[in-house]
This record gives structure tokens, C-alpha cells and sequence, in this order.
């Protein structure tokens, strides 16, 4: 079974059956908590750079597992490219990671989407470091030190998430 669909049998899943907890199915993999250290990587953007989680110690991340099949997830990435642009000067970086099996729609919606922050292909192992990607999106707060603030899964209250991310940049230099 392909990474889509089981990530689309789980969303399915769990839109059928409100009655389940939405974390129930990622007990079973151990999620980073908050306060731990984010687990590193390194992969190729989708221009084929390496990115490498750790080098943007230093920096608020926003890591975002996505893919072109999740509704919300799509719905998310304006607010993010307008997030990069405006917040990075303060130290910001958001991150994507697509959870697509196939880097050519990623690559095609990469072209519409036109990202303002880097893109890599994501994977089960990946997804598995994370604590299991079942449900998209999911995205993790990561401190400037590399701690995992908060893991945020499913639609999100992006004006909510603007101003928790705002309080926890440095104030704006006048």
C-alpha cells in the first residue's frame, strides 16, 4: 500500500468515525513531545538543493507535512508563503515536507503555489521519525534551539497559529 493511500484511508477514517479520538491512531508510534529536540534530516528540495533541518537552528520553524491531495493542507500553504515573506526578517523559516508519493505533482504544484520557502519530498521513514504522518496536515513549532514547541494536526485556526507564531518571533526592530 502506497504512502496516499493509507494517508487518504486514515483521513477517511477518521471523517467517518468522529467518535475516535483524532490521535488515537498515532499512539502507537511515539511522537516527539514537546520539549524534545526535533529529529534532524536532510533531504533535496524540489530544486534539488540539500536542506537539512539542523541548519536553521537559530531560526522559529514552522514544519509543515503536507500533500496535493489534502484539501486543508493546500488552503494552508498561501498563509504560509505570506508568513515567509513577511516574518522571516524576525526568524522565521517554514518548511515543507510533501508526503506525495510521486515528486510531479508536488512539482506542478510547486508552480501554482509558488512557494517562498523550501520543499522537500517527505517518506514513511520521515513520517515515522515525526511520530507517524496519519492525517494531513500536520505541522510542528520548532524553537530556535531545535525544540519541538507544539504539533498541530489537522485544520489549524491559521489566525490563531499567526499569533501564536508572533508572539514567539523577537519583537520587530523599529
Amino acid at each position: 500500500m502506497n504512502t496516499r493511500t493509507l494517508l487518504l484511508a486514515v483521513t477517511l477514517l477518521f471523517t467517518v468515525s468522529p467518535s475516535l479520538p483524532a490521535q488515537s491512531a498515532s499512539k502507537a508510534a511515539a511522537k516527539p513531545a514537546a520539549g524534545r529536540p526535533a529529529p534532524d534530516f536532510t533531504r533535496n528540495t524540489l530544486d534539488g538543493k540539500p536542506l537539512r533541518l539542523s541548519t536553521y537552528r537559530g531560526k522559529l520553524v514552522l514544519l509543515n507535512f503536507w500533500a496535493t491531495w489534502c484539501g486543508p493542507c493546500l488552503t494552508e500553504i498561501p498563509r504560509f508563503n505570506t508568513w515567509q515573506t513577511k516574518y522571516a526578517p524576525q526568524g522565521l523559516q517554514v518548511l515543507g515536507v510533501s508526503m506525495d508519493d510521486d515528486a510531479a505533482p508536488v512539482q506542478k504544484a510547486a508552480r501554482k503555489l509558488q512557494f517562498t520557502y523550501p520543499v522537500v519530498m517527505g517518506d514513511d521513514k520521515l513520517g515515522e521519525q515525526y511520530g507517524g504522518v496519519l492525517g494531513l496536515p500536520i505541522s510542528y513549532l520548532i524553537s530556535p534551539d531545535g525544540k519541538i514547541i507544539d504539533r498541530l494536526q489537522g485544520e489549524t485556526d491559521l489566525n490563531a497559529l499567526e499569533k501564536r507564531i508572533t508572539g514567539l518571533l523577537p519583537a520587530k526592530k523599529p
